[in-house]
Formats: C-alpha cells, sequence, structure tokens
C-alpha cells in the first residue's frame, strides 16, 4: 500500500519536531531535501517505509537515536580534499606564520579531524611554514566525532583509500603510522592541532582567528542558516584574515561587501 503524500508530510514534520525537542538536534537549520536524504538512507537500512513507522522505532529502539544524529551529522570528509584547493591554502599559511606573533587557522566544520590534521601535516612539509608561530583548532557541533578526531586513527575501507588520500605529501610516512590498512597521526602532528566543540550558528564567534576553512556545510544549510554561519566566521578573523569554502559553495550576498575576493574558482577571500 502506498503511503498517502499527506500523511507522510505531516509524519515527516512530526518526525522533525522529535529530532529537536527529544534528540537535541536543530533540524530548522538545515535543508529539508538533505534531512530527507539522511532520513530515507537510516529507513531503508532499518527496512522501514514509513516516516510514521520509523518514528516508532526511533522512539523504541535505543540505538536507533544514535545511529540517526550520526548519520544526520556531515562528516563527508578526507584528507586533502580537492587537492587543487590546497595551494592557495599553503599560500596563506605561510603569510600568516611570517609575523612575529603567533598564527591561528580554524577548521569548522572540523568532523574527523582529516583536515585539522592535513593543514599540520602540510605546515609541517613546507618549510617556509613556521609551524612553532601556528596555532590549528578544529571545531564541531558533535561530540563523537570530535573524539575520533582526538583519536585520529583512520582505515582504508571499500570507499575510502586513506593512502590515496595522502598522496599529496611528498613523505606521509613521516606523518602517520601505518599498519596494514590503519593509518595512525604522529604525535608531532596531533601537537599542533587541538579540538573543540563549537556550534557556528548559536555559539559566539572565535577571536583574531587568521584563516578559517568553512569548507562543504553551506551546501547543507538552509538560507538563513548560512548567513548565520558566514557571520559567525566572519566576526572571527581579523582585519585581513583568510577564508576558505567549499569550490562548489557561494557566500550569501549579503556579506560579499565583507570580504575581497583572493582566488575566485578555489573560493579564497580575504576580510576586508
Amino acid at each position: 500500500m502506498t503511503p498517502n503524500p499527506t500523511t507522510e508530510d505531516e509524519a515527516f514534520d512530526r518526525l522533525l519536531d522529535h529530532l529537536s525537542t527529544d534528540l537535541d538536534f536543530e533540524s530548522a537549520y538545515y535543508n529539508e531535501s538533505y534531512l530527507d536524504r539522511r532520513i530515507s538512507a537510516r529507513m531503508r537500512r532499518r527496512d522501514v517505509e514509513s516516516y510514521e513507522d520509523y518514528l516508532d522505532l526511533v522512539r523504541s529502539d535505543p540505538e536507533e537515536p544514535t545511529a540517526l544524529l550520526d548519520s544526520l551529522s556531515i562528516n563527508v570528509t578526507s584528507f586533502y580534499r580537492n587537492p587543487e584547493a590546497w595551494e592557495p591554502i599553503r599560500d596563506a599559511l605561510r603569510e600568516v606564520t611570517a609575523g612575529r606573533g603567533r598564527a591561528t587557522v580554524w577548521s569548522a566544520p572540523c568532523s574527523d579531524g582529516r583536515e585539522s590534521y592535513s593543514l599540520a601535516m602540510l605546515a609541517l612539509d613546507d618549510d617556509e611554514i613556521r609551524t612553532r608561530r601556528l596555532d590549528i583548532v578544529g571545531t564541531d557541533i558533535n561530540e563523537d566525532v570530535l573524539d575520533r578526531a582526538r583519536e585520529g586513527v583512520y582505515r582504508t575501507t571499500k570507499t575510502r583509500d586513506v593512502a590515496a588520500e595522502l598522496e599529496p605529501l611528498d613523505d606521509a610516512e613521516q606523518y602517520v603510522d601505518r599498519e596494514g590498512d590503519t593509518f595512525a597521526v604522529r604525535d608531532a602532528v596531533k601537537e599542533l592541532v587541538t579540538f573543540e566543540q563549537h556550534d557556528l550558528i548559536a555559539d559566539e564567534p572565535k577571536r583574531d582567528v587568521d584563516l578559517a576553512l568553512c569548507r562543504n556545510l553551506l551546501i547543507y544549510i538552509n538560507t538563513e542558516s548560512k548567513r548565520a554561519v558566514v557571520d559567525t566566521v566572519l566576526s572571527s578573523l581579523r582585519e585581513g584574515g583568510y577564508l576558505v569554502i567549499g569550490m562548489t559553495e557561494t557566500l550569501p550576498r549579503e556579506s560579499r561587501d565583507a570580504v575581497e575576493t583572493v582566488d575566485k574558482r578555489r573560493r579564497v577571500y580575504r576580510r576586508a
């Protein structure tokens, strides 16, 4: 029997309400199409056909809420994602560490830490980047992914080749210990990075950030939330600080006067 579309819409809304009120997930921040894709994937995995039945499952199965929240978290990441974007990032790292003071680099959201560690390994791999002046902060709303980030252990799977992700480095073995399909980030890399919980929409901006990477988040969230995120990140940058977003993303129109474009194609900006 095919579910009634109106009834299904109402059931979907009840499921989103449950996410917000009972599971403390701010579903209103995200595009409904993104939420629908992730929820539908969980429904297929659990062999459930209607939103109403899935809501019943979320309420009755103590393990499903955690699995659902993990699925909804934006944790698609890799080492050196979009490799061509990393050349202007390298240039920015060289510049911001050239001064006398310390330079703060912010990766948000950092997911499982690969982007933050990519920054650290790139810095260690480049003699023109002064790592003794560099502080890298990775933040995410999800404390579970932050725990995985702090662990710094990654595994090759059928869909993810960690060795291939690390190919932009001249000698990745300097920075990770490999045992079979398991890669563990070395302590020298970890020492450059700290991880913190932070909500880009609800929490206060950071202060005096020299370079912020906020890549591949804006495509998932709604227009209002996109503006809030960009405002938070821009408010965190010191004057002249750099912002890098995803190569398929655009800044909200209202935010464009606050930045100068450094590299239009690779989405690198500088706070005016």
